[in-house]
């Protein structure tokens, strides 16, 4: 049964892109909302990133994640309908996925008063189908805030009902993964595993086996995933920005049919594609430089470093998301500053081990607690529903019956983060790893200290030491810093692994 909406002041049905530019620009503050010379719009948000602190699953029991219980919940909604009662809304309807048949109908029910997150989730959202049936639903209320919410927000989940509420941010992201993270939950229950993954596609004419070959790129926001995914390599086309399923059978299922790219730095020499998109006149900008006159700055950080757009893929040049090629590669993105190399090859257990890891260089898009900071999240998805150890056993179990080959890839530098003696692995490098994974063309060694294979020839990239980093530390006279950042990886490795009591032995220990 399809759960019954609050009653508002007034509903709008799925407005069109121009009438929520309309009310976006006459509505929404003016010291806000910015129409920029390439015609698009642009919102300083008050809130600059995701609030983990403020989330929390409806429970009476402990999952693994804050939970709030079920009359907490409810008392909290009962505000939340109230509020409603006196506002004019927008219901928003589409579909997670496309027309596959294992799509999932979804719907934002948002305040008028907010129509650039409705714009944005426009984008994301397939169009719904004619017998459209929402399973899950979001309810947003940016203007419903009080001193008792944590950062002055909440956003409850509640996976019985299929329904998250969202009160006092003004973060798109917290619609877009509204729906996302109830799909994470829908998903393990039908064998498959949602993953926070970007997916491109290399065209046959590129495969020394010619056929098109499909990759899964996962990483933490702010870690490269976007710009690896819409890199263009050997005529790659990208799929998909963000979450994935991966199915038993080696089938991959899309979410969105746009694109939620992060924005600062982005250089149309480096980023063409979604520098492009990030400026056609249709796109949503949030928390964006914008000057006076109009101009776009990506490279002012002055509010923040996480500043978004959003627009269609229709709009650049990608792959369709239908009659995909099953997975052939995983990327494992680590924005690391010391030992990962520019690239490594793993075996199934030492896939699972660095899966559950989540190793990576925190940036602004986690908030201001992560960046700059050493973080662990498991799958690098931080928007899990329990104890992650059920997902990297699902992981796990995927890899015995999926040909799957997984890499880690270093996006940060090799030697620490002092420019004068270490080395930046280039968004070219990267590309270069790329090209070599699918030409075949790396050599390959096994690192001793790790057991993983590193690369002993690459072509594209002709400095050893950012291939085994040990060369680079050795090169330096730092060898014994070296082995002193393995022995402690290995320690703190295994305390982190050891606090998942249900998590599969064969993941504890990469060897």
């Amino acid at each position: 049964m399809t759960f019954e909406l609050p009653q508002a002041r007034s509903v709008a049905h799925n407005p069109t892109q121009e009438q929520l530019r309309v009310w976006a620009l006459e509505e929404m503050p003016s010291e806000r909302v910015q129409k920029t010379r390439h015609g698009n719009i642009a919102y300083q948000a008050r809130t600059r990133s995701r609030l983990g602190p403020s989330t929390f699953f409806v429970s009476d029991v402990a999952t693994g994640k804050q939970v709030m219980s079920r009359s907490d919940a409810a008392t909290w909604a009962a505000k939340q309908d109230a509020h409603i009662a006196e506002q004019d809304m927008i219901l928003l309807e589409g579909d997670i996925g496309p027309d596959t048949g294992m799509q999932v109908g979804t719907r934002l029910y948002i305040e008028r008063g907010q129509a650039n997150i409705a714009g944005m989730q426009e984008h994301l959202y397939f169009p719904p189908r004619d017998d459209h049936q929402a399973q899950f639903t979001v309810i947003y209320t940016p203007s419903l805030s009080d001193d008792s919410m944590p950062n002055g927000a909440l956003i409850i989940i509640d996976l019985e009902a299929y329904v998250t509420r969202v009160f006092g941010s003004d973060y798109f992201g917290e619609s877009k993964m509204g729906s996302l993270r109830m799909w994470n939950h829908w998903i393990l229950a039908r064998d498959g595993l949602a993953m926070h993954s970007g997916a491109k596609t290399f065209p046959a004419e590129a495969t020394p086996e010619g056929v098109e070959k499909l990759a899964l790129i996962i990483g933490m926001s702010g870690t490269g995933k976007t710009t690896t995914t819409f890199r263009n390599v050997k005529g790659s086309l990208p799929v998909q920005d963000d979450f994935i399923a991966l199915m038993p059978d080696g089938s991959v299922l899309t979410t969105e049919a746009g694109c939620f790219a992060k924005t600062f730095g982005l250089d149309p020499q480096d980023e063409p594609t979604i520098h492009g998109g990030a400026i056609s006149e249709g796109a949503w900008l949030e928390s964006v430089a914008v000057t006076d006159s109009g101009e776009i700055d990506f490279f002012d950080d002055s509010y923040t470093a996480n500043g978004r757009v959003t627009f269609p893929m229709s709009i650049i040049r990608h792959r369709a998301p239908t009659d995909l090629p099953k997975a052939s590669y995983l990327f494992i993105l680590n924005r690391n500053d010391s030992i990962v190399p520019a690239v490594a090859k793993l075996d199934d257990r030492q896939a699972a081990y660095y899966f559950m890891l989540g190793e990576t260089m925190g940036t602004s898009a986690g908030g201001a607690s992560e960046a700059g900071k050493n973080l662990r999240v498991p799958g690098t998805n931080p928007f899990w529903f329990e104890d992650e150890s059920s997902m990297g056993n699902r992981f796990l179990e995927l890899l015995d019956r999926v040909d799957l080959d997984v890499y880690l890839l270093n996006t940060g530098r090799i030697g620490g983060n002092d420019e004068a003696t270490s080395k930046k692995i280039t968004i070219a490098d990267s590309a270069a790893v790329q090209s070599a994974i699918v030409d075949g063309s790396i050599e390959w060694v096994e690192d001793p200290d790790f057991g993983y294979l590193v690369a002993s020839s690459l072509p594209g990239i002709d400095d050893p030491e950012k291939l085994q980093p040990r060369r680079l530390y050795e090169a330096q006279g730092r060898l014994d810093e070296y082995r002193g950042i393995v022995a402690r990886l290995e320690d703190e490795r295994a305390a982190f692994l050891a606090g998942f009591a249900r998590l599969d032995a064969r993941i504890l220990s990469p060897r």
